[in-house]
């Protein structure tokens, strides 16, 4: 600063003499007293850098925060989802050795349903006679009753007539 305050009032380059203008009424000086010339612009700059590097310590700072923030969330939400992975894993094995052991029970009670239906085949035939109709049949057991009813009477002692 003291170099550049003491050069408004060095001469070694000014042209002196009475080669001046008429305009001028004072030696010129420079223009360092309205603009504060080379170390008013350094102050700008400094300032300008300063105010720039406190916005970006600020964004790091804010950054950081949210960084630390997601990272806890996201370790959070990671160890819940490996925990549910790790249920529906072990539900699915149980559910597959169900599926199977119902599988097998299937199997097992289809052959037993298979070997009644075929017994149940077997046993019809002799069960329905399918092959006589309702009158013939009244008149089987017509018959069977009336030869009943004379053994009857054969054993009690009744005349045969």
């Amino acid at each position: 600063k003291e170099f550049y305050a003491k050069a408004g009032e060095a001469t070694a380059l000014i042209q002196s003499g009475k080669q001046m203008p008429e305009i001028f009424d004072s030696p010129y000086k420079g223009m360092q007293a309205e603009n504060g010339g080379v170390i008013g612009m350094l102050e700008v700059i400094e300032s300008d850098f300063a105010r720039l590097e406190a916005d970006t310590t600020a964004a790091e700072a804010t950054a950081q925060k949210e960084y630390d923030s997601f990272m806890t969330e996201s370790k959070v939400d990671k160890a819940a989802k490996t925990t549910d992975v790790e249920h529906k894993t072990a539900k699915k094995q149980d559910e597959s050795q169900a599926l199977t052991t119902k599988n097998a029970d299937l199997e097992g009670t289809q052959k037993e349903l298979d070997a009644a239906l075929a017994y149940f085949d077997k046993l019809k035939p002799s069960c329905v006679d399918a092959g006589v109709s309702y009158e013939d049949r009244v008149a089987r057991r017509k018959e069977e009753i009336e030869s009943l009813q004379e053994a009857l009477r054969i054993l009690n002692g009744e005349d045969l007539a």
